[in-house]
């Protein structure tokens, strides 16, 4: 997974000494199929992958992996709007709403 310049400032805003870790993955769910998981964690499993960027890390468990190795995760501004965005050229559908994703 690749971060965008303005993702990677905002982690650096955001992260803490005590959340400084945030998870990145895909579980079920959701009208299409998919959603996205994007949480702090504290615990960091044996068959998770860990990307370290100094003052955080980003941790993708071994299953998400596949569909998140294309992917850029993304900070927008959208008027008065701010989010992080994982852009993604794996996923064939999304719903209306843009909280669940296909594969």
């Amino acid at each position: 997974m690749e971060l965008t310049n303005e993702a990677i400032q905002k982690l650096i805003e955001k992260t803490s000494a005590k959340n400084d870790t945030i998870r990145i993955g895909i579980t079920g769910g959701g009208c299409v199929g998919y959603e996205y998981i994007f949480n702090y964690e504290s615990t960091i499993n044996t068959n998770d992958n860990v990307f370290d960027y100094g003052t955080f890390r980003i941790v993708i468990d071994e299953l998400s992996m596949p569909y998140l190795s294309d992917a850029t995760l993304d900070y927008i501004h959208e008027g008065i709007n701010e989010f992080f965005k994982i852009i993604n050229p794996k996923e064939t559908a999304a719903c209306g709403c843009g909280v669940s994703i296909a594969f």
